[in-house]
């Protein structure tokens, strides 16, 4: 199944730029990077910035819940990466919930526990995403196309890596070990 690009409530690709600031990065790079960036400032930013990061993260929050709700109820119901993607979810929710905080220190710890949940939507998007390539040669797995689950065991008896592999790629999955 090949996934379209992550897309604004508007139709608009989100690596672009917010047309409300001029300036704030929306792809899963950039935000990521501005998210962590926010994270780790050691001091205040201006009011009005940290109000338009928090626009950029809650309008980016709330464009990757129903993407991760979405590829995460594609998996097993005992998928460990989708019940942690949908823990995730439920976390970012209560976070686009909070109110502004009071006083600008307060308001920057909320904004920035916004920008946890975008790094972290945006991890579970990936690593959900990931699943659907094959882990012999790396592309993508259609819809309907055959193909078969794949676990090679650890040296400690852990999986080391689980996943999908076409059919037609399986001699190379073992002759490889994956």
């Amino acid at each position: 199944m090949s996934l379209p690009p992550l897309r604004r409530a508007d139709g608009d690709e989100m690596n672009t730029a917010s047309p409300d600031t001029g300036s704030g990065p929306q792809g899963s790079v950039s935000l990521c990077a501005a998210a962590t960036w926010f994270i780790d400032r050691t001091t205040l930013p201006r009011h009005g910035d940290t109000v338009r990061f928090g626009q950029d993260f809650a309008r980016c929050v709330a464009e990757l819940i129903p993407q991760v709700e979405y590829l995460a109820g594609q998996r097993d119901t005992d998928d460990v990466p989708a019940r942690a993607a949908l823990a995730e979810v439920g976390e970012a929710r209560c976070r686009l919930d909070e109110p502004e905080a009071a006083g600008l220190a307060g308001e920057v710890e909320r904004v920035k526990r916004l920008a946890r949940s975008v790094c972290a939507l945006y991890g579970h998007y990936d690593t959900l995403t990931q699943a659907r390539l094959c882990l012999a040669c790396r592309l993508p797995i259609e819809d309907g196309e055959d193909s078969r689950p794949y676990d090679r065991a650890g040296p400690s008896g852990d999986a080391g890596r689980n996943g999908r592999v076409h059919s037609t790629c399986m001699h190379m999955a073992r002759r490889t070990g994956g």
